[in-house]
């Protein structure tokens, strides 16, 4: 039965309580080595894993992914103002002009009249 691995020891604390023996902290036997494996990326992949999690490249497309659709959203939205305030505008400026032009006088139709032969006169 060597291919079984050990059974898991239990301790019981001070206080009471149980707790696996591994989880306790071992008093410091010196420095730890740490294995680091660094593996070289194929080229047509080291710009997928740059921007897929590993990086400054990271940070990138995810301020992309994130921002890219808000930045469309709030532009799309900026316009739909400008353009609803630009046909307010055009509705009330068309009003103005026609109550202007339809509450006119006959006085008011002659100062154009003139103004308008001065404003020939000048030309000349």
């Amino acid at each position: 039965m060597n291919h079984l691995p050990e059974p898991a020891r239990v301790v019981q604390l001070p206080d009471g309580t149980h707790v696996y023996a591994d989880l306790l902290p071992a008093a410091c036997a010196g420095p730890q080595v740490v294995h680091q494996h660094i593996h070289q990326a194929a080229p047509d992949r080291t710009v997928q894993r740059l921007a897929l999690g590993s990086g400054v490249g990271a940070g990138a497309v995810a301020a992309g992914v994130y921002f890219g659709p808000l930045l469309v959203g709030v532009l799309t939205a900026i316009a739909a103002n400008i353009a609803m305030l630009a046909f307010l505008a055009l509705v009330l400026a068309w009003g103005v002009h026609t109550v202007v032009k339809s509450t006119g006088s006959s006085e008011g139709a002659a100062a154009v009249k003139n103004a308008r032969r001065l404003a020939r006169r000048r030309r000349r």
